[in-house]
């Protein structure tokens, strides 16, 4: 760790230079970069933490699923789930999840199927601990770890989330085994690193596209099913104990989205406890399931085993027969959606929802999972691997930052596209530009050429620079959020090397712009100026490449990117320089100069331009020589290395403050809180049904459809209605 006094810091910080508010700048970014590169390392969990860990270790050894040995098996049960949204007025509030109860086991393929709007994605996020936080949501329930109150940092899980987020320019190997690197230190033989990468390679199904470029919208790479599918590889590298998948059929053929489901259903066999979220599958898919939950407006209208069970119980109200040949996962979900195409049907739907949902309500602790699972050995030893995996302490600094650097190389260099499209812009823009400014002159008409042609040539670089920059790290930060938040690496690491891996190809445009526009302008002609002149445009580029990733960080999409980095950019611009000079700045702006990289790129480049240069003149106002165009401009007396160094302290300044956005803005998730004690149901024993059940379902079948419909399916007085909305997201 780096320990340097406060005496230390002010001395070099002196030695940067500048004074005023350049220096506090330069002292703010120093402390920050001592604090980047001398942080401590990944938390170890607390001692609490682990005894529950040790107690669901121990805990396992009579579980309900076989392990490979290197994960713990989890049953996961939750009840009295409520999850409430309120307006911003909170005059009225919205259900999203009214009482839900469940129950997931090892070895077994839980789906949550429902209408749109039901609260699928809501329960799934809420099982995953991956709720939002808001103060306007309110989340309550109980939720258990292999029978124990816990929550999900009690064990491994996996979330495959619907967007297939990947740094495009790397194939499905590389991917991987840069994840094991980063995730899995305790592995340093490559031999078994790499047997562990074919091994996951081959188990879902990724051995035909493993040297693949995973691509993008520019160029094609491998199929939307096999994206989901390196998805779940990415996610099972650090054998989790539970898997959950966010609809991960969507956007899929039907084809792939079945090859999607095998694999998932493959790892619920491997001892998994499998949880997804899905909308309306096909019936092949649908046979895959071992549980269902259905949900409609938030509301649980059966949770159980999948396959026939579902049908014989909606079968015991005479009402509701799933037809032969006809997908029951299609039967379900028009049984449990309401039919908006007249008022009658609205009613009649709603009717038969309320009736359902009340009919489980009464008799769900009989139903819910009555099927009992086979109960198999887990070795010890298996449990001792988990827990020394949980508690491994991951990769050092500069481990994780050369694992970093080299992806942000391959994604930086082989972004072929990319890298064209700049070059023939950058090549096109000198082209222009000295074509407009074909062989300047010395005569006085020329003094105000040069300055124009060097302000052009500071905006068209800071500008291509930026641009490239918001359009595409807002994406990017979305990997980075998930890979920091998982723990792989810190945000140390990836910021020093993502600066590191584009230096060469962002020093390749303003050299190729500077070759094509310095000798067709004829600017100062020597070899000593082009190079200063090249080297202040390869500052002043990286320079809004780091203004653009804080303008990423802070905002959450790339349009609103493209929007504020422009915009914030003008008033740089304006404050340049050459269209206001810096003694004519009124006082409470006096400080964007300071800070505007713009200025700073534009001084440096007249400073390089018009020292020593005489210039023709008749009268005895004209300007003589450069040094007078400079004074006119107030930058007389000032050295090229003083504008270098406050365009480096500007970089650090916007590295700096990308660092603490992402810092700051880690995603921070909803708690889930106990309900009253009077609204815990008593959780009773599983069982299969009884023999009053039985009579009762006989009896419902007996009598005629109308009674069956009023006595038994009735909704609620509408006086005894809660003033809510009762509906999903």
């Amino acid at each position: 760790m780096v320990v340097l006094g406060g005496k230390k810091v002010g001395q070099v910080v002196a030695g940067i230079g500048g004074n005023g508010l350049g220096q506090i700048l330069a002292a703010v970014a120093t402390a920050l970069l001592f604090r980047l590169f001398s942080g401590p390392g990944p938390a170890l969990p607390s001692e609490a933490d682990q005894e529950d860990r040790d107690d669901f270790a121990g805990d396992s050894e009579s579980g309900d699923s076989t392990v490979d040995g290197k994960f713990l098996p989890v049953t996961i049960r939750w009840r009295n789930i409520t999850c409430s949204l309120s307006d911003k007025s909170s005059k009225s509030v919205r259900f999203l999840l009214k009482n839900v109860s469940g129950e997931a086991k090892p070895g077994r393929l839980l789906a949550i199927m429902g209408p749109s709007g039901s609260g699928k994605t809501t329960l799934l996020n809420v099982l995953a601990g991956q709720m939002m936080a808001s103060p306007r949501v309110h989340l309550s329930g109980l939720l258990e770890v292999n029978g124990k109150p816990s929550s999900n940092k009690a064990y491994k899980f996996a979330f495959v989330r619907q967007e297939d987020l990947f740094f495009s320019q790397l194939t499905v190997r590389e991917t991987l085994s840069l994840a094991a690197e980063l995730q899995l230190p305790e592995i340093p033989s490559v031999e078994e690193r790499d047997e562990y990468v074919n091994t996951l390679l081959f188990k879902l199904g990724l051995v035909s596209c493993a040297d693949t470029r995973i691509g993008d919208a520019k160029v094609r790479g491998i199929s939307g099913g096999e994206k989901k599918r390196l998805s779940l590889a990415c996610e099972l590298i650090a054998s989790p104990s539970v898997i959950f998948a966010d609809e991960p059929t969507t956007g899929l053929d039907a084809f792939q989205a079945e090859k999607v489901m095998e694999t998932l259903r493959q790892l619920a066999q491997d001892g998994h406890s499998v949880i997804c979220s899905i909308h309306q599958p096909r019936g092949s898919v649908y046979s895959k399931f071992d549980d269902i939950v259905l949900l409609t407006e938030g509301a649980l209208v059966y949770a159980g085993p999948a396959h026939e069970e579902p049908l014989a119980y909606f079968s015991k109200f005479g009402l509701y027969h799933c037809p032969d040949h006809v997908n029951p996962a299609e039967f379900l979900a028009d049984l449990i959606s309401i039919d908006y195409s007249s008022s009658e049907s609205v009613s009649s739907s709603q009717k038969r929802i309320d009736g359902l949902v009340d009919s489980f309500s009464l008799q769900s602790s009989t139903i819910l999972y009555a099927t009992p699972i086979t109960r198999r050995e887990v070795s010890r030893s298996g449990m001792k691997i988990s827990k020394k995996t949980i508690t491994k302490k991951k990769g050092g600094w500069w481990r994780q930052f050369w694992l970093l650097l080299k992806r942000a190389w391959m994604q930086a260099s082989r972004d072929g596209p990319t890298n064209k499209v700049r070059a023939r812009m950058s090549v096109a823009s000198a082209i222009i530009f000295g074509s407009v400014f074909w062989r300047m002159g010395r005569s006085q008409t020329s003094i105000q050429d040069r300055m124009g042609l060097l302000q052009v040539a500071v905006i068209n670089t800071a500008m291509a620079a930026l641009t490239k920059t918001v359009g595409v790290f807002p994406k990017e930060r979305a990997i980075v959020d998930r890979e920091h938040a998982k723990g792989s690496y810190k945000l140390g690491p990836y910021l020093l090397s993502k600066l590191l891996a584009e230096i060469p190809i962002g020093a390749a445009f303003p050299l190729m712009f500077g070759a094509v526009l310095y000798p067709m302008a004829r600017l100062h002609p020597t070899l000593s100026r082009f190079g200063r002149f090249c080297g202040i445009l390869t500052v002043e580029s990286f320079a809004a490449s780091a203004m653009g990733l804080t303008v990423g960080a802070m905002v959450p999409t790339t349009e609103a990117a493209m929007a504020v980095g422009p915009s914030l950019m003008t008033v740089f611009l304006v404050f340049g320089g050459y269209y206001v000079n810096a003694d004519n700045t009124p006082i409470i702006f006096r400080w964007i100069p300071r800070v505007s990289l713009i200025r700073w790129a534009f001084q440096g480049l007249c400073i390089n331009e018009f020292k020593g240069l005489q210039f023709d003149h008749q009268n005895s106002f004209d300007i003589q020589n450069g040094e007078q165009a400079l004074e006119r401009l107030s930058f007389g007396g000032s050295r090229i290395r003083e504008t270098v160094i406050a365009q480096s302290r500007i970089l650090l300044f916007w590295y700096s403050t990308t660092y603490l956005l992402l810092k700051k803005n880690k995603p921070k998730y909803q708690q889930l809180e106990l309900p009253p004690p009077d609204q815990i149901q008593p959780e009773q024993p599983l069982e299969t049904f009884t023999t009053y059940q039985v009579e009762k379902y006989s009896q419902l079948e007996s009598l005629p459809i109308n009674q069956v419909e009023s006595n038994h399916l009735e909704s609620p007085p509408i006086d005894q209605v809660r003033p809510f909305i009762l509906e999903g997201l």
